[in-house]
């Protein structure tokens, strides 16, 4: 495919205009001034538009798009107790299937094009994620309390299986991650057992890292002073690549700690701001070097998967929170949500535009009122732009999204039947 006359985003985050960029198969195989030679399956007007690397969405849990605007105006604690989970303890394959695939066509639909997800349902979630294009790094989430062997849970055996079946597959499309839930869902038994068994096979670790104050100062209150990151290190969690969810309250050692093990901060501001659980201290993050992507958490906290828009509250939070306008550039709000993610997630080949790159972009509509005037293009994007901006999303060079029309997902049957879905559960509670 020929992207012709088309601004970019390049590799070092420059604005470029008037440009040619070739796909073939998964990657991106030109990118240069003059028009390449040859014959292409599809050339694309390029004329007001941007190109650009997609966003990578690093914490979410794609199944709980059913429970968008189901539990409202509750802080965190009293919304999984009295909401979240008995909605949860109904779900079955067949919602999480449809759930999640109505996540992903909304994620597409938004220039999402990697969601790294922590639930459970294995099997449906691959299967959706197979069936839409798009790229995804799944966890199956450990919750464990007793003392008894870890191994008995079905959970740890789900997860043993599915890494064992789908890691990398479509062509490493597919990623399966570790997770341990939480401190306070689990207990060192389960976190050491998790742990070793992501080091044993090399996998990755997605976990949520103080999230509220009381869940950092309560950890505190359980382990002798260690707050929710020096716990999780003293257990070895970290001594694979993680993605640390949250870190809203993380203080002191634990930024030495995020750093030594090159741990991936995924800050979540929407939803951590909707559920007045606190700010995420990026600046901090960010001047001692540790990687910080940006995740949308689930549209039940959210309510929605419009990247834009986290991307500008990304920037917005830590400016009012250190009541600081200067901090949190437009290019490290844009490296946090595409090449930030990708790293990540292990995707080492992805997240930037150049060429040998995986072809992960979208095409950004630069032709609408509020983006002219273009003092800076940079600027635009975080602070003006809207999700529904994005005209093209494409995955490993495969178009999902064009222009309103999803290629690869019926959108009225996932609507319907997650509709459906929804309607079953509510009936049982």
């Amino acid at each position: 495919m020929l992207f012709k006359n088309i601004t970019i985003l390049d590799e070092n985050f420059e604005i470029k205009k008037d440009m040619y960029v070739v796909t073939e198969g998964t990657h991106i195989k030109y990118v240069g001034k003059e028009r390449p030679a040859g014959e292409f399956d599809r050339e694309y007007d390029g004329k007001g538009k941007l190109l650009m690397p997609g966003f990578y969405n690093s914490h979410a849990h794609s199944p709980m798009a059913l429970m968008r605007g189901y539990g409202e105006n509750l802080a965190l604690s009293d919304w999984l107790n009295t909401r979240i989970f008995p909605f949860e303890d109904k779900l079955d394959g067949n919602a999480v299937y449809w759930g999640t695939l109505l996540s992903y066509a909304e994620s597409l639909r938004f220039g999402i094009v990697s969601s790294s997800d922590m639930y459970y349902f294995m099997d449906e979630m691959v299967q959706a994620t197979v069936d839409s294009g798009i790229k995804g790094n799944i966890s199956r989430s450990i919750v464990h309390f007793s003392d008894s062997d870890v191994w008995e849970l079905p959970s740890m055996h789900e997860m043993k299986r599915s890494f064992e079946q789908y890691h990398n597959i479509c062509d490493e499309r597919i990623k399966m991650d570790m997770s341990i839930h939480a401190e306070y869902t689990s207990n060192p038994i389960a976190v050491k057992a998790v742990a070793d068994y992501a080091k044993e096979n090399n996998a990755r670790m997605h976990v949520h890292v103080s999230e509220t104050k009381n869940e950092h100062e309560e950890c505190k209150g359980r382990h002798n002073g260690m707050t929710p990151t020096q716990y999780f290190n003293s257990l070895g969690l970290f001594d694979v690549p993680a993605t640390a969810a949250h870190c809203v309250y993380v203080e002191g050692e634990d930024y030495d700690i995020l750093k030594e093990k090159g741990v991936t901060v995924a800050t979540n501001p929407i939803s951590n701001m909707k559920l007045a659980s606190g700010i995420c201290n990026v600046p901090e993050l960010l001047r001692r070097g540790i990687n910080v992507a940006i995740g949308t958490d689930s549209t039940a906290s959210n309510n929605s998967l419009n990247f834009m828009e986290e991307m500008k509250a990304f920037a917005l939070a830590s400016k009012v929170n250190l009541l600081d306008p200067k901090v949190v550039s437009p290019t490290e709000t844009l490296k946090a949500a595409t090449v930030n993610g990708a790293m990540g997630q292990g995707r080492c080949d992805c997240g930037f535009l150049k060429e040998g790159a995986r072809a992960d972009l979208i095409v950004v509509n630069l032709n609408v009122p509020h983006m002219h005037p273009i003092h800076d293009l940079k600027n635009n994007l975080v602070y003006s732009a809207c999700g529904s901006d994005v005209l093209l999303t494409m995955v490993d060079g495969k178009v999902l999204y064009d222009n309103g029309e999803f290629i690869t997902i019926d959108i009225e049957k996932t609507i319907f039947e997650a509709e459906k879905a929804t309607e079953n559960i509510l009936k049982q509670l």
